[in-house]
């Protein structure tokens, strides 16, 4: 199965001391991870190509994702970070962005609330944490990029997109050490570990940004 792209945003909260970061349950019915924490994310949709955005990644993050992809279309990235910034309206009703620059003008598929809002998403905001791929034989294969954002990135919130027949369960602003006790997935952990070391660089632009994957059921991490 060929893995699809997808994008994930990681909402971190530093302003009352102490690291936290934005976790939610996977409704336990669901087919992939179900009953498991994890960050808000998932595919990329053909309205991310056209939304409007106040700015642009940071070239590293541009430049690192189009790396060990085939033939990369010229808006990889921009599409990668607005899809991690839509599942995680969709996922928990958070609007990441900014209202400085006025109201989008244009409002694609899957991005009414931002109209709603009068939020542009500002992709200057988020940093890029990694890249995984989940291993073959799986019910379901993503590329998936890690994001991450201060929680000071959210415009607004819409409440009611958490409960017991929604994609997520739960949602919890918790700290690395009692996320890292949750049910996680073995990419979610992995992915606190990254930030973490991450977070003591400083997200300084000449970071090494990993690469994980599977290869002959051996985990593998490179640099992109």
């Amino acid at each position: 199965m060929r893995p699809r792209d997808a994008a994930t945003l990681i909402l971190v909260d530093r302003r009352r001391g102490g690291l936290r970061v934005l976790m939610g349950r996977r409704n336990p019915s669901l087919a992939f991870m179900p009953g498991r924490f994890v960050f808000p994310g998932g595919r990329t949709e053909p309205g991310d190509r056209r939304m409007p955005v106040a700015n642009a990644l940071p070239d590293y993050a541009e430049a690192a994702l189009a790396r060990q992809v085939s033939r990369p279309p010229q808006d990889l990235g921009r599409m990668l970070a607005l899809a991690a910034i839509r599942e995680t309206f969709e996922e928990t009703g958070l609007v990441v962005g900014t209202t400085a620059y006025g109201p989008p003008e244009t409002v694609p598929q899957g991005w009414e609330a931002f109209g709603r809002h009068g939020v542009l998403p500002d992709l200057e905001a988020l940093h890029l944490v990694a890249r995984a791929i989940t291993p073959p034989k799986r019910v379901r294969r993503f590329d998936t990029r890690f994001f991450t954002a201060e929680r000071g990135a959210v415009a607004a919130e819409e409440p009611g997109r958490i409960g017991p027949d929604a994609e997520l369960v739960e949602l919890e602003w918790l700290r690395l050490d009692a996320a890292r006790k949750l049910d996680l997935p073995f990419i979610t952990r992995t992915m606190l570990d990254e930030l973490e070391a991450q977070i003591a660089a400083g997200f300084a632009p000449y970071r090494q940004i990993p690469f994980h994957y599977e290869r002959h059921g051996k985990r593998e991490r490179v640099a992109l």
